[in-house]
């Protein structure tokens, strides 16, 4: 899978992230990504109060959110076999700064649109941060299970895109999602030094 054709990501994640800061601090890491998959439950969570009227977006995220707990409950599974407690919840600072480019004012369908593309930015980052793990981490248990959590992104990732698209109406997707993926690229370049999924 190539970021460029599919996440359609401009600054990949230098590989040596992994070997310099994820294999010295797995137990961050796996604290980090729990509160990643909670968040974005809670993300599906937020859609659906916003949303109640748009039944096809409440059922996706219905079952977005019982898919992204689910991980959260993978990753506290491997935290608790390794001896490791879960820890606090980290600021997630990328997260933070993708954010602040969201449209806050406008029609619900303006900020509909922007807070879809927002959550699609998210889940194609974590996806290329988990494929870029799975292909360099030296631990065969976290390499297979970031191999198959990047599959699970990629479907997220298109799914909030089709639903942008879908409910747009006069709404240009596709230049707000290139807008969104040259925003994304100046930020990410502070990124991919931090014991954090999107640090």
């Amino acid at each position: 899978m190539s970021e460029k054709t599919i996440l359609k990501l401009q600054l990949p994640t230098d590989p040596r992230w992994v070997k310099n800061v994820v294999e010295s601090n797995i137990e961050e890491i796996l604290t980090d990504h729990a509160y990643c998959e909670q968040k974005a439950a809670t993300n599906a969570i937020t859609l659906i109060i916003q949303n109640p009227n748009l039944s096809d977006v409440v059922q996706e995220m219905i079952a977005l959110a019982q898919e992204e707990m689910e991980h959260f409950r993978l990753v506290h599974n491997i935290i608790l076999a390794r001896g490791y407690v879960l820890g606090k919840e980290r600021k997630d600072s990328y997260v933070g700064e993708l954010f602040k480019f969201l449209k806050h004012g406008g029609s619900r369908i303006d900020q509909l649109i922007d807070r879809l593309l927002f959550s699609a930015m998210i889940e194609a980052r974590s996806c290329e941060r988990f494929k870029v793990l799975s292909e360099n981490i030296n631990d065969e248990e976290l390499a297979k299970f970031y191999h198959e959590l990047m599959v699970s992104e990629a479907t997220h990732y298109s799914m909030f895109i089709r639903l942008a698209k879908k409910h747009a109406g006069t709404i240009d997707v596709d230049a707000r999602w290139a807008a969104f993926l040259a925003y994304e690229a100046q930020v990410i370049q502070n990124y991919g030094k931090g014991e954090t999924i999107h640090g």
